[in-house]
């Protein structure tokens, strides 16, 4: 097992003390370290800023946001990441949701599974500095019928192959993360369903022909420490009811879908879609305790 830390994304802005916590980071000899984005700040900048303060800890993209940007222009980024860190760098990709892909990126969310096989094959070959000609069913390069002509990326990664992790929520999108990732993103992961989740990766590794030897699972495991058990777990909830209630529609939202599929209907229909939406955060009541001690350490040191 290898340990990491996150910075996740911004709120005001930067962290008042994280060249502490990068320094500590690589002090206690952890093997990683993540970023992530939504509509502020940007996951490639930070990681740009993360290589110029440390020296040894791998740099994880978690995630670049496929609606946010070519497949072209991630190879590209994760390219001069790789060459900026020395070659530690870590792509983590993932679709994001419907919200935030058609409200702030101006891009359709259908065909998500057909769509991140294509972008994955793209960055793929770009990386590997192969001339780009591919014709799928939701991306060609070059364009048909216009001035463009193959490219290939003009910079070399200093890694022989930047391994790339595919964030999944759902059955098809995680069994899609065994079939053509290196490494599984996954968002309020539970133990107890590990073999839930494992049936879905092979499946997705047997399609491709391959076993998962080698394959990383990533889970963030959100920790905090205090004398009161209670304490610590009302710190955790707003988040747990941001990803539950708010962040997705009422139609489509993955995060409330998972914990039900964990068994939490009722939690997820009390605290979610239709208790988020009418008001603010603010109002949401928070979900009980068995619900939120899923992929969460709260106790004592």
């Amino acid at each position: 097992m290898k340990i990491a830390t996150t910075v996740g994304y911004w709120g005001a802005g930067p962290p008042a003390d994280a060249a502490g916590v990068f320094a500590a980071a690589e002090r206690l000899r952890l093997d990683q370290v993540w970023t992530a984005e939504a509509y502020g700040s940007d996951a490639a900048t930070v990681l740009a800023w993360l290589a110029g303060q440390t020296s040894r800890i791998k740099l994880g993209a978690g995630i670049f946001q496929i609606p946010g940007r070519s497949a072209a222009m991630t190879a590209m980024t994760a390219a001069t990441l790789d060459q900026l860190s020395g070659g530690r760098m870590i792509l983590g990709l993932g679709t994001s949701g419907p919200q935030v892909s058609e409200g702030w990126h101006g891009q359709r969310f259908g065909r998500q599974l057909q769509r991140t096989r294509e972008y994955f094959d793209v960055v793929r070959m770009a990386l590997a500095r192969e001339r780009v000609v591919y014709q799928g069913e939701t991306l060609q390069l070059p364009l048909p019928d216009g001035p463009g002509k193959p490219l290939k990326l003009t910079i070399a990664t200093v890694q022989e192959r930047i391994p790339i992790y595919l964030a999944a929520i759902g059955p098809r999108n995680t069994a899609l993360a065994g079939e053509i990732a290196d490494g599984w993103l996954p968002t309020f992961f539970s133990p107890e369903h590990v073999g839930m989740f494992r049936e879905r990766l092979d499946e997705g590794a047997a399609r491709a022909g391959r076993t998962l030897e080698g394959f990383e699972i990533a889970p963030q495991v959100s920790v905090h420490i205090s004398d009161d058990i209670e304490t610590a777990r009302n710190f955790m909830r707003p988040a747990l009811a941001l990803y539950i209630g708010g962040m997705g529609s009422r139609d489509q939202n993955f995060y409330n879908a998972l914990v039900c599929e964990y068994g939490f209907e009722q939690a997820a229909a009390e605290h979610g879609v239709e208790q988020f939406h009418p008001g603010p955060a603010g109002q949401v009541v928070i979900a009980g305790a068995r619900l939120s001690e899923r992929g969460r350490l709260a106790g004592l040191a």
